[in-house]
């Protein structure tokens, strides 16, 4: 289907400045391109994730990705995740081609486990029976080959982690390992709320068949570790959470086997880790864990993902941030930069987690230096639309619309109808066209003339009726732009798209001064437009924001957590939380926006260590200095 645009609301004179306008832009190439101009990327990533058949009893479709492994091979990046019908290949980090192999082993793969040893990628499939090693040279091409049919029943295992399973063989949530330093190599395993974390060697002269018998590794303690507490923030007590997701990174000596807890299913997913001299151990718990949090935000979640090292030696992690509008396990992927300290301490920068970062062309020289400063212009800006279904869009007392499907503990109360969805942040809310015609279109107010940097667009899958992966899936648009609201122009054309972007990140190629930013509809192959969020991102010309005054933390009864709380700073679009185990390493993050109590309860801490913490404000124009770091026993 081709794009139409909409009518133009020009008069003649403005429509001929407009066009001298947009010859500037002539020579941009369309978002969708591979153009050496792209530099940075924005979680989630912007791949086609694929419709997921998961529900396809209930009569539920919608777009899902999870538990990734990105690999560096031969130069270049690819990426295995849940459910991807086959996998996803990059130069750069930023645009990603889908790939469809001539092998796959014979059912869908969730969870996998990938490797790359010298010129060779190994993939593996979460499973309880048994299942093949698939191997390829040149992923690129799609050629996979088997490398052993059927691993053999996993010696060891415990059948009751199948109720009425009689054969159960293989292992869960696989993560591969190869230690280079001795050629030996190692599978690790576990997705459980009852069972631990397991190892075993693996023997390469008879295809990774198994050396002795499992090992367990460790389980989780959630009444030492708070972030291992399941629930949104870690409010439910009711389930026991849960392990999964290993990985294993060697760095300097040490074996950091990583991990995901307590759910993939709330905002606190996370990464921890434990550190050992060996691959199978003894592994002590890292006192600064978790190592990926990233509970507020547009993109919530960070749990489940791995580890690796890009072209230029800088570190990510992965992770699988939390969506669940259709389903408690709808979700999307994000990584984040990642690192080792001198002393061994590993992290991982999830500051402005979802705000646009800079694609790595060099080895970073600091932490910080991979964030763009490029600030959210949009938050909880003025929405006008060309149409809306659902409650009255202007009336202050409109209800949410609750579909049938989302009235659980974790959504309810969540869907939305109404434009002002596109600008308040949250991914399980949204707008709904009257229809999915290329006349609708929706426009933001961003209040004042900003420089508009660029702009992420997130569809919503809402009664999608879409069960395919075919070319017939794919997304097209156009936003334009206006300083006046009256003389627009085009600022970014997808609309010959041929690839689904259900979070469409666009980059432009030069600032463009606007106020009024409008997403003009092309084409979805759902059966309607909605849309949750549209994020605008760039810089004001106006000073940074104050440092919030009197920042105070005090850790309660309880010690997994601290009440913290802090004088709200004047024309502030959120804050930054920000702590660690030391004055220096203040490396984790929790976001909340300013319009919000100006407190928090950190449910994350572990307990018998200190913390230092200290908090920071920020708006359009960028991020105010970081208060004094506070000390809590």
């Amino acid at each position: 289907m081709e794009f139409v645009p909409r009518p133009s609301l020009q008069s003649v004179r403005d429509l001929t400045r407009s066009l001298a306008l947009a010859s500037i832009l002539a020579t941009a190439a369309p978002a969708g391109a591979q153009s050496s101009g792209i530099r940075t990327y924005c979680n989630p990533i912007d791949i086609d994730y694929r419709y997921n058949f998961e529900q396809l009893n209930q009569g539920i479709s919608y777009r899902s990705g999870a538990d990734p492994v990105i690999l560096t091979h031969k130069g270049e990046y690819y990426l295995f995740e849940t459910i991807g019908n086959g996998y996803w290949h990059s130069a750069d980090l930023i645009h990603w081609d889908h790939i469809n192999p001539d092998k796959w082993p014979f059912e869908e793969i969730v969870a996998p486990a990938a490797l790359t040893v010298r010129d060779t990628v190994y993939l593996m499939m979460s499973t309880f029976w048994q299942r093949p090693i698939l191997i390829s040279t040149e992923p690129k091409t799609g050629h996979l080959e088997f490398y052993n049919r059927l691993l053999p029943p996993l010696p060891g295992f415990v059948p009751e982690s199948l109720p009425g399973s009689p054969s159960v063989a293989g292992a869960w949530d696989p993560g591969l390992f190869h230690d280079d330093a001795t050629d030996r190599w190692f599978l690790y395993w576990g997705s459980s709320n009852v069972y631990p974390i397991y190892g075993i060697e693996l023997d390469k002269s008879k295809r990774l068949t198994y050396v002795g018998t499992r090992t367990e590794l460790f389980l989780l303690h959630p009444e030492q570790h708070g972030w291992e507490r399941f629930g949104r923030d870690h409010r439910d007590s009711t389930i026991k959470p849960f392990v999964e997701g290993a990985w294993m990174t060697k760095h300097g000596g040490k074996y950091y086997l990583q991990y995901g807890a307590p759910g993939t299913e709330f905002n606190a997913y996370a990464n921890g880790t434990y550190v050992g001299d060996a691959p199978l151990g003894p592994f002590t718990y890292a006192p600064y864990n978790p190592v990926a949090y990233k509970p507020g935000g547009f993109v919530q979640g960070a749990g489940h993902g791995n580890t690796f090292e890009d072209v230029h030696g800088n570190w990510w992690n992965t992770g699988t941030p939390w969506l669940g509008l259709n389903w408690n396990f709808e979700r999307r992927i994000a990584m984040h930069p990642t690192g080792f300290d001198a002393d061994g301490q590993m992290w991982s920068d999830t500051r402005f987690g979802d705000f646009p970062h800079w694609a790595p062309t060099k080895k970073w020289t600091t932490r910080d230096e991979s964030f763009t400063g490029w600030m959210l212009l949009s938050y909880k800006k003025p929405v006008r639309a060309s149409s809306s279904r659902g409650p009255d869009p202007v009336s202050p007392t409109a209800q949410p619309f609750v579909p049938a499907w989302a009235r659980d503990s974790a959504t309810a109360g969540l869907a939305s109808f109404v434009p002002a969805s596109v600008t308040d942040e949250n991914p399980r809310t949204f707008w709904l066209a009257a229809s999915k015609a290329p006349t609708e279109w929706i426009t933001v107010d961003l209040g004042n003339v900003y420089d508009v940097k660029a702009v992420q667009i997130n569809y919503t899958d809402y009664n999608s009726g879409v069960f395919a992966t075919d070319s017939s899936v794919y997304t097209r648009f156009r936003v334009s732009a206006s300083s006046d609201g009256s003389a627009w122009r085009s600022i970014a054309d997808l609309s010959k798209e041929t690839h689904d972007r259900p979070n469409a990140y666009v980059e432009l190629p030069s600032p463009v001064r606007a106020r009024y930013v409008r997403y003009e509809h092309g084409y979805v192959a759902a059966a309607n437009l909605a849309i949750s969020d549209i994020r605008i991102f760039g810089n004001g010309s106006g000073p940074a924001p104050a440092t919030p005054n009197g920042f105070t933390a005090r850790r309660g009864a309880d010690p997994r957590g601290a009440f913290l709380r802090w004088r709200p700073v004047r024309g502030a679009v959120g804050y930054n939380i920000r702590w660690g185990i030391a004055r220096d390493k203040l490396y984790q993050t929790y976001q909340v926006f300013a319009d919000g109590p100006p407190s928090l309860e950190l449910r994350a801490l572990n307990v018998g260590q200190d913390y230092w913490l200290a908090i920071e404000s920020f708006d359009e124009n960028g991020v105010s200095k970081l208060s004094a770091p506070v000390h809590t026993p």
